[in-house]
């Protein structure tokens, strides 16, 4: 057992500094890793980690600090990964996100528009309707998982929508999307091959979809955007599965964990939904502050472009840096009580969860309207949701979600 592992099994104040190491996916799953991020805040905010798997890597978890690497693109680079993790050389997969200027705004500007604020308008009936939809057939007074019927089902439905995908196919969206992310022996997968197996056949399935759309004139979706942009209408297959994997993962993962999430924080804290129900007119500021205490993708990876000081540590050219979000969002230089979900919380809107600068999640404003709807209808219908059996997150250090949540739903009386 590394002196890592053998870390997991202790009180994380009590570890010698240079034994924390918080890319652990059991530390994200039984949800001890917020202590640990606490810590390294108070004593080591640029903490230093020689993994066993991923190499050399810097934890940047205080908030400033987060917004200097996020912003200062000529010392941090977004190429190669988002991830801790390095793609195999021969299974590499481009995408925009993990692209510096200008080749990222060139091609996430073709798909932007389909998600940008002045198409929200066009998608907010469809949503209202979909979440009606879901919500009146859910078994009132019986235990099911609200990740499956509710969170799954919403956001694979969008998801669908966005790529014009086969509706009746449309769970094969949420398989990709969790094969994408997930880690070897857990969940979803049980070996790298498995993943690239799994991955082909998405890239094949959506380059089906590519060919019919560019022998069309261009639509309002992304898969015909991508394939008829200028910036991305010749990319490669790697390339066009990187940026696939992108959109399906930015559109999958983060709405249907802050969607759980959302239902967990108001159970947890009854008195914070007492004040919702009194004045539904929070529902924007407590989707906001959701989102920072969620914070649905821990981090992102940058890398140093040439020797820096931060923080008063030298990080060396070619060293990995973990800007974490979810230790950003709770640093409590920025946020008061921020261990607290506070939904009228006033300056909620300053949390990271949806980056910074030019890598800001170009569908934000997307998810945080299919959350506010949602909870618009939740409100009609139900009394409240009770959660009433075993929470279970994800394994993963990347995604920070949930894949059971049991809960009951109590209707609204008179």
């Amino acid at each position: 057992m590394t002196a890592a592992e053998n870390a997991l099994h202790q009180d994380v104040w009590s570890l010698p500094l240079e034994d924390i190491d918080p890319a652990q996916p059991d530390l994200f799953q039984d949800n001890s890793i917020l202590s640990w991020f606490e810590r390294l805040r108070r004593e080591d905010p640029v903490h230093f980690t020689d993994h066993h798997e991923f190499g050399r890597y810097w934890s940047v978890t205080r908030y400033e600090d987060i917004m200097y690497v996020d912003t200062h693109h000529e010392l941090f680079s977004s190429e190669p990964s988002i991830t801790l993790r390095d793609q195999p050389e021969d299974f590499t997969l481009p995408m925009f996100i993990a692209m510096d200027e200008p080749r990222h705004s060139k091609q996430r500007g073709e798909v932007n528009p389909v998600v940008g604020s002045r198409n929200l308008p066009n998608f907010a009936e469809l949503i209202r309707t979909r979440t009606q939809e879901v919500l009146d057939k859910l078994p009132v007074g019986e235990t099911f998982d609200w990740v499956e019927e509710v969170s799954i089902e919403l956001t694979t439905r969008m998801l669908a929508t966005l790529f014009d995908f086969p509706y009746e196919e449309r769970r094969r969206l949420t398989r990709w999307s969790d094969v994408a992310t997930a880690l070897p022996g857990g969940d979803f997968i049980e070996t790298e091959e498995q993943r690239r197996e799994e991955l082909i056949e998405c890239l094949e399935t959506f380059t089906g979809l590519w060919n019919e759309k560019a022998k069309l004139p261009p639509q309002h979706d992304m898969v015909s955007m991508l394939a008829h942009g200028e910036n991305t209408r010749n990319m490669q297959p790697l390339e066009y599965l990187g940026n696939l994997l992108l959109l399906i993962v930015g559109g999958n993962d983060t709405t249907r964990n802050s969607m759980s999430g959302s239902v967990l924080a108001l159970h947890e804290n009854p008195e914070e939904f007492a004040k919702l129900k009194a004045n539904p007119r929070l529902i924007p500021s407590m989707v906001s502050e959701t989102i920072r205490w969620q914070t649905p993708l821990a981090f992102m990876r940058r890398t140093a472009l040439e020797d820096t000081e931060l923080g008063g540590k030298t990080i060396l050219k070619g060293d990995k840096v973990a800007m974490w979000y979810v230790s950003g969002n709770r640093d409590d230089s920025v946020f008061e009580q921020p261990e607290e979900y506070i939904i009228d919380r006033p300056n909620v809107r300053k949390h990271l969860s949806f980056g910074y600068g030019i890598h800001r999640c170009m569908g934000s404003h997307l998810a945080e309207l299919q959350l506010k709807i949602l909870w618009e209808e939740i409100l009609e219908r139900f009394e409240r949701i009770e959660v009433v059996g075993d929470v279970r997150r994800s394994h993963s250090v990347f995604v920070r979600g949930y894949t059971d949540l049991p809960v009951v739903v109590h209707p609204k009386q008179g």
